[in-house]
């Protein structure tokens, strides 16, 4: 069933590609197996486009003084959820409906997630099921300071936990930790309530509760500044996962929340034979910690 939402966010897509706002999908894909993985990398025309645009931006890419965030764009905004949070089309999404959920008021990348950024978040996926995830910081993905969790739908191909959770023990009680056995790299999995029909107060307090759980676990803390190190955090189907990261290129792949999520988006074509020839688990360990 659509919601009201997500009406919203269709009629908003169809005037914001209408006019050029909003870039269109051109998308191909393929899938890599790898050690009992089926991995989807995708090429998308669209970062390149991105990539073009942040270079037209005053000052260069991620130019420390360019906010699109903070006086959003009326063609890309759907509008308010939360009371801390405005609903954007990304101006260059990897599927339909991907939506960046960014504080109305700044606040940096890196600072913790709290529990209205989780609250955004579940207002969509308790309607409307699909992923949530965070770049925490540019070393993890993030393109922009302003602080913004983002979100895409279940749809075929698109990232999503249930990647993962045929690996992960069963049965176990909320806040409980686990680690995937067959991920190679620092990270933690903890239990939560929260996707479709899940309340939408218990989704976000179960989902702050079990980052901060999974941030020490990580022995991820804040610095003298309030900023905690780089990661990325996917929650979707009664699991949360955070992966601390140490650099934002692996193998000449950008990596971001999403390729935790199994699906890698690749801005040209050969960046495919590169994940192929080492292997995505390869990519994926690379750029976080093993």
């Amino acid at each position: 069933m659509t919601t009201a939402f997500m009406q919203a966010v269709d009629l908003r897509s169809a005037d914001a590609r209408m006019s050029g706002a909003l870039q269109p999908i051109d998308a191909e894909q393929t899938e890599i197996q790898d050690q009992g993985f089926t991995f989807t990398v995708r090429w998308l025309s669209s970062l390149s486009a991105k990539d073009a645009a942040k270079v037209a931006m005053p000052g260069g890419p991620r130019d420390p003084d360019f906010n699109p965030f903070l006086s959003p764009d009326p063609a890309l905004t759907v509008g308010p959820i939360g009371d801390r949070h405005v609903a954007i089309l990304n101006k260059f999404p990897v599927c339909d409906r991907h939506l960046v959920l960014a504080r109305q008021q700044f606040e940096e990348q890196l600072t913790p997630l709290a529990l209205e950024d989780f609250s955004a978040l579940s207002l969509i996926m308790s309607e409307s099921g699909g992923l949530g995830f965070y770049n925490g910081g540019p070393q993890a993905g993030a393109s922009q300071r302003h602080k913004h969790v983002q979100w895409i739908p279940n749809a075929k191909g698109n990232a999503s936990l249930r990647f993962f959770v045929s690996g992960l023990p069963g049965g176990l009680p909320e806040q409980a930790v686990a680690v995937h056995p067959r991920l190679p790299i620092k990270h933690v999995f903890v239990r939560v309530r929260c996707g479709l029909g899940t309340a939408t107060h218990a989704s976000a307090s179960s989902l702050h509760q079990a980052f901060g759980l999974a941030c020490r676990t990580l022995g991820l803390t804040t610095d003298e500044n309030g900023l905690l190190s780089p990661f990325n955090m996917l929650a979707d189907n009664g699991w949360l996962l955070v992966v601390p990261r140490s650099r934002e290129h692996a193998h000449e792949v950008s990596v971001n929340a999403l390729s935790y999520g199994g699906t890698l988006y690749v801005r040209h074509p050969e960046q495919v034979d590169a994940i192929r020839r080492v292997g995505p688990l390869a990519v994926l360990a690379q750029a976080a910690y093993s």
